[in-house]
């Protein structure tokens, strides 16, 4: 292959999955065309994931598809936000979990492992896998975000982040090179799941501790250091996976079945609460939504229905919602 049609290539697959290479991968609309598209009332209020599905992440590609994993055997689902119509891209296999997962600006898809101690990586277009990367002392790998130089993964049982360095031009890492980075500073454990969602911006991982704690945290992807984010009093208690948009960070309240929207100070140390998206009337209701990705100018969440007992026909669906509260 000659070196002009391999730069070709290369600028093909870039403008296919992202107008701003390296960016975190919440950091934009995952439409593929950033904000050029307002939201269509065209789009489906709702779309019908495959029966048992039992999702938890959800993200987006090029045209608004929508990919969904799933915690009963780490299948992939893939679909459109446009039409609500789609199909498994990956198989599920048995013990195998997909939670947290992100598509970055080379057409790959990253896979939180959940209690598989994992991170997966695979071919966003074919389903093919790319690699797999193991932490063995991990606990459960929830989510993750993509910068130009690593993807970060939090651990929600222990004070780490799983890390996975990239190499030039976001070449994949030997298995071998896969590391943890600890956190010190201001995060603290507590009974429960504790780090979850993070997104990255300007340099910094923000991620959020779930549960009753309720905080917003700023951390330094190079030591590891944590800062509280003053939220100003507003709650951020269940907070499960983040997103950000227009400048804007989105935290979904999964038991609470809503989405705060906060402003972030320059420093990133402080976050004003704008408002919060609340559920929709049935049947387009919210029920335990555990993350969000952006699409076609509008916000799609996944319901995990956490309070409904899993069988093989328990229904799962996707919400959209408005970007603004």
């Amino acid at each position: 292959m000659t070196r002009r049609l391999s730069l070709a290539i290369g600028l093909v697959m870039a403008l296919t999955f992202t107008l701003v290479p390296g960016v975190g991968a919440h950091d934009r609309d995952r439409s593929g065309f950033g904000t050029l598209f307002a939201a269509s009332t065209d789009l489906p209020a709702t779309i019908s994931l495959p029966d048992g599905w039992r999702p938890e992440g959800i993200t987006s590609g090029f045209r608004g598809r929508l990919y969904v994993g799933s915690l009963a055997n780490g299948a992939i689902w893939r679909g459109s936000a446009r039409t609500g119509e789609g199909s498994i891209l990956v198989d599920g296999v048995e013990g195998r979990m997909a939670v947290g997962l992100h598509i970055d600006w080379r057409g790959r898809l990253w896979v939180a492992g959940g209690n598989n101690h994992t991170v997966r990586v695979y071919n966003a277009l074919t389903g093919r896998l790319l690699e797999t990367y193991t932490f063995p002392t991990a606990g459960f790998i929830n989510d993750l975000v993509i910068t130009r130089h690593a993807v970060y993964a939090t651990d929600s049982n222990n004070l780490q982040l799983a890390v996975v360095p990239l190499g030039r031009f976001g070449r994949l890492p030997e298995p071998s090179e896969a590391t943890l980075l600890p956190l010190t500073g201001d995060f603290v454990l507590e009974p429960g799941f504790n780090a979850n969602g993070i997104v990255a911006k300007d340099g910094w991982l923000v991620l959020v501790q779930g549960g009753s704690v309720g905080k917003l945290f700023r951390v330094d992807p190079a030591t590891g250091v944590t800062t509280l984010i003053d939220t100003n009093g507003a709650s951020v208690t269940n907070g499960d996976g983040l997103a950000l948009h227009a400048g804007r960070l989105y935290v979904v309240r999964n038991q609470s079945n809503r989405v705060a929207v906060f402003t972030l100070s320059e420093n990133l140390l402080s976050a004003a609460l704008v408002g919060e998206i609340t559920s929709p009337a049935p049947p387009n209701h919210l029920d335990v939504p555990t993350t969000a990705t952006f699409a076609l100018g509008s916000l799609w969440v996944v319901n995990a229905r956490f309070g409904t007992p899993p069988t093989p026909t328990t229904e799962y669906w996707i919400t959209r919602l408005p970007t603004t509260p």
